[in-house]
């Protein structure tokens, strides 16, 4: 594992919601990194946002991490969630909320 991979990885599992995005929580720089914030914003869910524009080898190390290709990721308690597509389907379908609170992570709305 590179170093940047034991960064990612210790992100991911100490804290309980990560969102990798272009830009920040306050200012995505993308709308599908928007739209995932925004989703998780809605349930008050207190998340650590990391903008993987600030540094290449985050950018490009979270896509091997994940073996997932595309920005923004989405990981609850270590777990990968998925994208904004995948987080947006699951939010409508209430399976976001459902995960979210199956793994102890509170949200302003219950499930």
């Amino acid at each position: 594992m590179t170093d940047i991979q034991a960064q990612i990885d210790n992100e991911v599992k100490s804290n309980d919601v990560v969102l990798y995005m272009k830009g920040t929580p306050d200012f995505p720089q993308c709308g599908f990194s928007g739209q995932v914030a925004q989703i998780l914003n809605y349930l008050g869910v207190n998340y650590k946002g990391v903008n993987v524009l600030a540094d290449e080898r985050v950018r490009e190390g979270i896509k091997i991490y994940s073996n997932w290709p595309t920005i923004p990721q989405l990981y609850v308690k270590g777990e990968f969630i998925g994208g904004c597509d995948i987080v947006r389907e699951m939010f409508q379908a209430g399976e976001l909320q459902q995960l979210l609170a199956e793994k102890g992570v509170a949200t302003r709305q219950a499930g």
